[in-house]
């Protein structure tokens, strides 16, 4: 079991108040807070060897090129990634998707089929509109049930010759469901599709082994995972990553420039244009050293003892209803009371020092699923405690009288 109160002292931001009361941070689902440690080295770079990378022969380019490379294969070893250059630094997750998306512009023809699960995230809807807009080809959806698992029999059904792409992400970041990607990644290769899972969710709670899945390609942002926002990976299966063009053409994605004629780099600076977010590619493997010393099975273990606790305890309010009932769930509750609207319920509770989310997370097709505005959905990470758990109800408890 992990040790909560010494965790705490690393995020100096959870020693802080809101509006007078303690803060209690239930909004990792969307960002999750940075420890010192990790801030440190945010600092370390600017303060000691701030410079571009790849380019320069003095000391502090190759000092920042050395770190920026390392931490690479940071993350080509946390998500075992056959490797390092199967890993693509982008500024999150949304241009982890675009990045595929574009490049599948030239391999898809009209009436090929793509399939994207009902329960996506807009970044995992929109570019695959676009993507079919551009192409010709057929969006399918595939469904879920009222408890928010997705219906992998008719899944089956829709998959067929035709079908080229599948969408899906590895966890909800509406419902908290954990869909079965395993079953959904093979069924598509016997199909001869290939598959993106959208792992933003998921990267923060389990460790993804992209050998063991032999998924396609696979997206994570360092944000929710105790890093830095604006940098995030994309992980492509080396022949895939070749047979996509370049998403951006500029400087250090080329091999050879001419005015009649441009070659471009070898994976992964192809599809990595223009200087990155050296400090945040950097804070991001500093972030995977963080969580991976706690250990992602002690996280999982605690934050499951949380999503317990805290379901049992807001289920007792009368009205209070949850969306996301699936068997396999992670760390996220969304929930409405009756004949109040979740807007209201988040602002009190922000009053009480209790940060969540209100609206639709990005993911408007299920709330038309379940025909609502929207949910409060707090999410919790290691550093939440249960005594948290109890002010989070206490203060949904205020909210509703004084609503009503």
């Amino acid at each position: 079991m992990i040790d909560v109160t010494k965790i705490r002292q690393d995020f100096p931001i959870l020693n802080r108040e809101v509006n007078g009361k303690p803060l209690v941070y239930l909004d990792n689902a969307a960002t999750s807070q940075t420890p010192q440690q990790v801030i440190d080295v945010i600092v370390d770079y600017y303060q000691n060897y701030n410079a571009n990378i790849h380019r320069g022969v003095h000391a502090l380019s190759q000092e920042a090129t050395d770190k920026y490379e390392v931490a690479r294969q940071k993350i080509q070893k946390h998500f075992n990634a056959k490797n390092s250059y199967e890993i693509i630094f982008t500024s999150g997750t949304t241009h982890s998707i675009n990045i595929v998306a574009n490049g599948f512009t030239t391999l898809l023809e009209k009436g090929d089929e793509i399939l994207v699960s009902a329960m996506e995230h807009h970044s995992n809807i929109v570019p695959w509109q676009m993507l079919a807009d551009r192409t010709g080809a057929v969006l399918k959806v595939i469904p879920m049930n009222l408890e928010g698992e997705l219906k992998i029999d008719v899944y089956e059904e829709l998959l067929s010759d035709r079908t080229k792409l599948v969408f899906c992400n590895h966890i909800s970041n509406a419902l908290g469901t954990i869909n079965p990607i395993e079953q959904i990644i093979d069924k598509a290769h016997e199909a001869g599709a290939a598959v993106l899972i959208d792992g933003a969710q998921a990267a923060p709670h389990v460790k993804a082994d992209m050998q063991k899945l032999d998924v396609d390609f696979y997206t994570a942002s360092a944000h929710k995972m105790c890093g830095p926002t604006g940098v995030g990976m994309l992980f492509g299966k080396e022949e895939w990553l070749n047979k996509l063009p370049p998403y951006q053409g500029g400087g250090e994605m080329i091999e050879e420039v001419t005015f009649e004629k441009t070659t471009y780099a070898d994976l992964p600076h192809k599809f990595e244009a223009g200087t990155p977010n050296i400090c945040g590619g950097i804070a991001f493997g500093s972030a995977l050293d963080y969580m991976n010393a706690i250990g992602f099975e002690a996280i999982a273990e605690y934050e499951h003892k949380l999503l317990e606790y805290a379901t049992q305890e807001l289920l007792k309010i009368e009205g209070l209803k949850i969306y996301g009932t699936a068997k396999n769930k992670t760390s996220v509750i969304s929930f409405n009371i009756e004949g109040l609207h979740p807007y209201d319920i988040g602002s009190i509770l922000d009053k009480l020092g209790v940060a969540v989310r209100t609206g639709h997370h990005c993911a408007q097709p299920i709330m038309d699923f379940y025909k609502i505005p929207g949910t409060v959905r707090a999410s919790f990470s290691f550093y939440n405690t249960m005594s948290e758990v109890d002010v989070l109800v206490a203060a949904v408890i205020r909210a509703k009288g004084m609503l009503e």
